[in-house]
């Protein structure tokens, strides 16, 4: 895992950034546990307004 999340927040708030510490589910129906930068996790399903970011993209941007 180490891939991030990032989710638009609603109006008038701050997105959210989290890192996918685990995988669950199947291909068909794939959702990911974050741990979110504020320390608490949850589960996230891909949607609109939530975009994966590889590790290696994010480590890239912040060595730049």
């Amino acid at each position: 895992m180490g891939d991030w999340v990032e989710a638009r927040g609603l109006p008038g708030q701050a997105s959210r950034r989290g890192q996918i510490i685990e995988l669950i589910g199947r291909d068909d129906h794939e959702r990911y546990r974050v741990r979110w930068d504020g320390e608490h996790e949850s589960i996230v399903y891909p949607a609109d307004g939530v975009v994966i970011v590889p590790r290696r993209l994010k480590d890239r941007h912040a060595r730049l």
